[in-house]
């Protein structure tokens, strides 16, 4: 039986990586979990993170993929290990491929990284940056407000835009040339904040490199037939459907709603 690539977010914003991985790769069948419920991570403890984001493989896990993309920042920053010690499956997070591409697009070695409280917190994309180029500046900014303009669908409204410029103006102080969207909601408000920013300064998609990433690690089916697409919420079906719609240009099938249980929580 053919298994699938298996994706999962904290709601809407995951299905850019999605749309990255679709493109990559036609003939995979994919599947989607989007925890639609309990949107946004980024306020939370470790803890509820780390216990979401296992909650969220399992279920993956019982749909019998091969591999598993974390499409949200704040699991990719906090919930790897546990992740990896939960299956011997491919856990494929963001923060390694974002933070490869911003060192890759730098010129001056000043990046700015902007992301939910717990991304930022974490400094997740400030070691990894080093890692690859020690001498390189990261300026860090949390940007809670992002993820509900995005799930209420209001990027392009004009109060984007101003939350936006009062956001970056401290990373536009300090010089960046490059600026990582570190969480998956946030290349659906890349126009706006190019806006902000000006064209100057290169804008990292971690949905992109999450696709480039895992191309190097997987092989392209032998058929050719298209790939099947199944997606799951936790919550809010409409409301996914229609944002869907916004991000993918078109209309999504097989959607259905799962209920995630307290069993499948870390011990």
């Amino acid at each position: 039986m053919k298994k699938a690539i298996g994706i999962f977010d904290s709601g809407v914003g995951g299905l850019t990586v999605y749309k990255a991985i679709r493109q990559a790769f036609p003939a995979e069948d994919l599947i989607y979990f989007g925890d639609t419920a309990r949107v946004p991570y980024g306020p939370k403890s470790r803890r509820t993170i780390i216990d979401y984001s296992v909650q969220n493989a399992r279920f993956l896990i019982q749909q019998r993929v091969k591999t598993i993309v974390v499409a949200c920042n704040t699991s990719s920053a906090l919930a790897l290990d546990a992740l990896h010690s939960l299956t011997p499956l491919p856990i494929i997070g963001v923060i390694a491929p974002g933070s490869e591409t911003a060192v890759k697009n730098t010129r001056n070695g000043k990046i700015g990284v902007i992301g939910t409280e717990a991304t930022v917190r974490s400094a997740a994309y400030d070691e990894a940056i080093k890692l690859l180029m020690p001498e390189a500046k990261v300026y860090s900014k949390a940007c809670p407000l992002f993820v509900p303009i995005v799930e209420e669908g209001w990027q392009d409204h004009p109060i984007a835009f101003e939350i936006a410029k009062t956001y970056l103006q401290e990373l536009m102080d300090k010089g960046i040339d490059t600026l990582v969207l570190g969480c998956t909601h946030y290349p659906l408000l890349s126009q706006t904040i190019s806006q902000v920013l000006g064209d100057e300064v290169k804008l990292v998609d971690s949905a992109e490199a999450i696709a480039l990433h895992l191309g190097e690690i997987l092989e392209q089916p032998e058929s050719t037939k298209p790939g099947a697409d199944h997606f799951y919420v936790s919550d809010s079906e409409e409301k996914f459907s229609a944002l869907a719609l916004r991000i993918l240009q078109r209309d999504i099938q097989n959607l259905k709603r799962v209920k995630l249980y307290e069993s499948w929580f870390i011990d």
